[in-house]
């Protein structure tokens, strides 16, 4: 079902963060791309499940089977929010860039000197960071160019795939610039030559209807604290594809899939909370099984997302000594993330000067410094981003607007 402005409003009334103003300001959470607020359900959960099941998991005790309960039901409701086969599909992290530590290093065990992993200039560092370490074991690292327009040089990529690429480590979409990537071209590619694809979704999963089977992809991870939930990573593997690898584990740890890349004892409560958060976007939906309201849900709420965020984009780049980065809102293959730059203050200036507006917007390289050296931006102090998240609304926006016209 459509999700319109009058939802955006209602659903403001779900997050208790959206209803306090700060020194007298009401606060335009902007940030989204950063981390989102969370609604009054995930901290209720969070909240019982410290007050009514706070022990470890595994023991024969009904506190402890309930913890049981729960961490099944949320990898349950994760399969649903990705579109998996199954609950085992999904392990559960610190965060992602743990999580992906944690897998490039046993796949780098299966490597040997010589065989390439491919990553991109426009990608976080917490996809390029693991994986650029297994140089030290000899794996070449080759990188796709990022073009000036903010999406990568396809040729390029095409190029650089050959038959020693062993993985494609590859942003479903920019943090820095909003950029949706192909990713059915990059599993062509990969398929061609029998490399495995490993897709960070940490910003697309907030903002679109994420199936991992369509995708096709190996590897996927995500975290919850961008849409809506408590800070905890998720990786989903395709079936077979988690018991094939040589991970870090006790011996004392299940060697199956999901447990086998799992360390240590899990953050149950935030996991908890993490499952509230799909349910509670799920709430928007319609449609008889969970994944069917979901989905029906992410679509909504995409569409008004990439609305008022191409309404920004088109009204900021007419202000004067504004420039904006990344692709056009041209199709609907773009995440509701726009940065620019102005010429007559630094990124980290406006966004202070805005921030005493009550304005939340980030500024700097995003953990995308790669993407912002490639621009040239690095010495200029980056980008100022904005974020459009399902609470956001048409008056945030004119707000920023207005502040960063001010500024201009």
């Amino acid at each position: 079902m459509p999700y319109t402005a009058e939802h955006s409003l209602r659903s403001r009334k779900d997050f208790p963060a959206l209803l306090r103003p700060r020194d007298g300001l009401e606060l335009a959470f902007l940030d989204g791309p950063g981390g989102s607020q969370v609604p009054a359900a995930v901290i209720e959960a969070i909240g019982d499940f410290y007050a009514t099941c706070n022990v470890n998991s595994h023991g024969n005790f009904p506190p402890s089977r309930e913890v049981d309960r729960r961490m099944q039901r949320a990898r349950e409701v994760m399969a649903a929010f990705l579109g998996a086969a199954a609950p085992e599909c999904i392990s559960f992290g610190q965060n992602m860039t743990t999580l992906t530590y944690s897998l490039s290093a046993s796949i780098g065990r299966t490597l040997k000197p010589g065989d390439e992993v491919l990553i991109t200039q426009l990608d976080h560092e917490a996809n390029r960071g693991p994986w650029l370490r297994l140089q030290e074991r000899g794996v070449i690292v080759q990188e796709v160019r990022l073009l000036e327009s903010g999406v990568l040089d396809t040729d390029d990529m095409a190029a650089k795939i050959s038959a020693r690429t062993r993985v494609f480590a590859l942003g479903a979409s920019s943090n820095a610039l909003g950029t949706v990537n192909d990713i059915a071209l990059a599993r062509r590619l990969t398929h061609a030559v029998g490399a495995l694809l490993v897709i960070d979704a940490v910003h697309y999963a907030p903002h679109f209807p994420v199936d991992v089977r369509a995708m096709d992809v190996d590897f996927l991870l995500c975290s919850g604290y961008k849409f809506y939930g408590p800070h905890v990573g998720v990786l989903y593997s395709k079936p077979g594809a988690l018991d094939r690898l040589p991970t870090d584990r006790l011996c004392v740890q299940d060697s199956a899939a999901p447990y086998r890349i799992e360390t240590g004892t899990l953050n149950h409560a935030a996991i908890d909370g993490l499952r509230a958060a799909v349910e509670y976007l799920a709430g928007w939906g319609a449609g008889a099984a969970l994944r069917d309201r979901i989905v029906d849900a992410m679509t909504g709420i995409s569409a008004y997302e990439h609305d008022l965020a191409k309404f920004y984009h088109e009204a900021v780049a007419r202000l004067p000594g504004v420039r904006v980065w990344g692709p056009g809102f041209g199709t609907r293959a773009r995440a509701p993330t726009v940065s620019i730059t102005l010429g007559k203050h630094t990124a980290a200036a406006a966004a202070a000067a805005l921030g005493a507006e009550g304005i939340c917007v980030w500024d700097g390289n995003f953990y995308a410094a790669r993407a912002v050296e490639v621009l040239g931006l690095a010495e200029r102090g980056g980008l100022l981003r904005t974020g459009i998240s399902m609470y956001s609304t048409r008056e945030d926006v004119r707000r920023l607007l207005n502040g960063i016209e001010r500024l201009a």
